[in-house]
């Protein structure tokens, strides 16, 4: 959803940085910079929070997926293809190089949730074809 204030709307305006600014402290100054940037009002974007992958567990990911690559004797790219049709599933689509697999669903928006199980999923695979992936380090705070 979007909300389009044009500066016509001075004072509805006004309120929404007055309530950003008192709900987001640590967002003033970028509040007051976008104020002035803004000679014909704002747009503010209101979408649902994604608890998108983390950094570690996409580095762990593809560091296992490299090296499980390379024990099968596959490119990166065509296990991390592989890992996603095992997770997810995959359609058959017809080429003029004949018939080719695709993942169902593609790993670029996957939520922590999504990536655990393509990560639980490439250690599976690994261990039923006998390579030993070591499992990931947890974090400490």
């Amino acid at each position: 959803m979007q909300l389009h204030i044009p500066r016509a709307k001075s004072i509805q305006l006004m309120n929404v940085f007055q309530f950003l600014s008192s709900a987001f402290p640590d967002a003033v100054r970028d509040l007051i910079d976008t104020n002035k940037q803004a000679p014909h009002g704002v747009t503010i974007e209101i979408k649902p929070l994604r608890s998108a992958r983390t950094r570690p567990q996409e580095n762990y990911y593809r560091k296992q997926c490299a090296e499980f690559a390379r024990f099968c004797g596959m490119t990166p790219d065509e296990m991390h293809d592989e890992m996603l049709c095992q997770c997810y599933g995959s359609t058959e689509h017809a080429t003029k190089f004949g018939m080719k697999r695709r993942p169902a669903k593609r790993s670029g928006n996957a939520s922590r949730g999504d990536y655990s199980d393509l990560i639980e999923t490439l250690c599976r695979v690994a261990a039923e074809i006998g390579y030993y992936i070591p499992p990931a380090e947890e974090r400490r705070t």
